[in-house]
Order: C-alpha cells, then sequence, then structure tokens
C-alpha cells in the first residue's frame, strides 16, 4: 500500500485549493468535513444529495482535495478518516476558505455556511 502524502502548509497555493473545490462534488466533500466534529471516512460520501458516488470516484476526489493541501487522511485498519486542515490554510490564507465556504453555500441555498470546527477539532486522532 503506497504511503499518503500531504504537502507542507508551505507549498499549499490558491491555485490548488481553488482548483481541488472547482468540482462540485468536492466542494460538497469539503464543506461537509469542514463543519464536521470528527473525522469522517469516505465511504460517509457514498450518497451525496440525490446520487450515488462510486468509491472509485471518491478515492480522486478525496486525492484531489489531499495534493491540494485541503485535508489529511489516515489510514486506520481499512478505513481512510479525513480531516480539514482549516487552522493551517487559514493561518496563510487569511479569510479564503470561510470567504469559499460561505459561497458554496449560497449557491447551494443554504442561508449560510454550517458553523467550523474548531482548529483543536480539526486534526485526526
Amino acid at each position: 500500500m503506497r504511503p499518503l502524502t500531504h504537502p507542507s502548509i508551505e507549498h499549499v497555493t490558491v491555485e490548488g485549493i481553488l482548483h481541488a473545490l472547482s468540482d462540485p462534488v468536492r466542494a460538497t466533500i469539503y464543506a461537509q468535513l469542514a463543519c464536521a466534529d470528527a473525522a469522517n471516512s469516505c465511504s460517509a460520501f457514498l450518497q451525496m444529495e440525490d446520487r450515488c458516488i462510486p468509491k472509485s470516484t471518491l478515492s480522486q476526489h478525496f486525492r484531489a482535495l489531499r495534493e491540494a493541501g485541503l485535508i489529511r487522511s489516515e489510514r486506520r485498519g481499512v478505513e481512510m478518516l479525513n480531516t480539514t486542515r482549516c487552522a493551517e490554510i487559514e493561518q496563510r490564507f487569511p479569510g479564503l476558505l470561510p470567504a469559499i465556504l460561505q459561497a458554496h453555500a449560497i449557491q447551494s441555498g443554504q442561508s449560510k455556511p454550517a458553523k467550523r470546527k474548531s482548529a483543536a477539532r480539526s486534526r485526526v486522532g
């Protein structure tokens, strides 16, 4: 099994973040992870809104989010647990993620984005 690689925060770019979140499924996954109280497995996203997403497609979406530096993934047995790197990204690019999440919420028809979890809970384990 290949080891998971996560870019250092210095290598995370605005362009990479915007590219990763340009896909509506990835934007929805990230928005849900950003407001989660705990790490989520990939399988928690098999059913999104009105469609089923194949595991292979989900793997590609999570890989894109991980390579952009938006999430941290950790293998626990057969599960892959995912958390956001909101606190790290907020330090590097202040205000970027809240603006993106707010725009996503507006576009999705929500009045405002779900409340983000605190930085203390944004890490796995």
